[in-house]
């Protein structure tokens, strides 16, 4: 596989990645709300693995192309994010940093791993994404097979992303904590978010 191809792709994968949307409004989230965004963006990054397998093995193309499979997926997608944007301000009555025993809790970080997971795995945006962007840069005249080129680049999505969401997370995390209003106002708006997103998905299908 070129590397220019593979420099090509992690250029736009960067520029894709940095734009803000459902998984800056979780990771933000969790970033204000807990003492580590570890299992936050363990849980982004491994929904997007799992994605990268689906395409990579052929199964993502078929969903694309079946509307009552993509439907489904907005459905549920579009749900599950309004869900958690209205988990987010409802936990808004509560105090605004939970405690580090609770946050650091093995049934907590779970929680959180698998809510970052649904967050970008049942995206539809992310799965339209991977099979219209990855084959771009792919060959299948190539000397690697193109399952691994899929895979590979889908590696390099997903650890950009890993990356760049610890880093969102952190800042969040180290900088807004001293600064309870603003930390407030950037859970509520995350949560916000979450909401608007799952509502334009489920709107966009339906309508669009």
């Amino acid at each position: 596989m070129a590397a220019s191809s593979v420099a090509a792709f992690w250029a736009v994968a960067a520029l894709l990645v940095v734009l803000p949307g459902p998984d800056w409004a979780f990771v933000l989230s969790s970033g204000v709300r807990s003492p580590t965004v570890i299992p936050a963006v363990a849980g982004i990054v491994c929904g997007y693995a799992g994605v990268t397998i689906v395409v990579a093995a052929g199964v993502g193309t078929l969903i694309a192309r079946s509307s009552a499979a993509l439907t489904a997926l907005t459905i549920i997608g579009g749900i599950y994010l309004i869900w958690q944007g209205a988990r987010t301000l409802i936990r808004e009555s509560g105090p605004l940093v939970i405690s580090h025993a609770t946050a650091s809790s093995p049934d907590s970080s779970r929680q959180t791993l698998a809510r970052g997971m649904g967050v970008s795995a049942l995206n539809p945006k992310a799965l339209l994404l991977f099979v219209a962007l990855l084959p771009q840069f792919t060959s299948v005249r190539g000397s690697w097979p193109l399952t691994v080129q899929l895979g590979l680049l889908g590696c390099i999505f997903t650890a950009t992303c890993a990356v760049f969401y610890l880093c969102l997370g952190s800042f969040a995390r180290r900088i807004l904590l001293t600064r309870p209003a603003a930390a407030r106002f950037l859970s509520r708006f995350s949560g916000v978010a979450m909401v608007v997103i799952g509502a334009l998905l489920l709107v966009e299908r339906f309508v669009g």
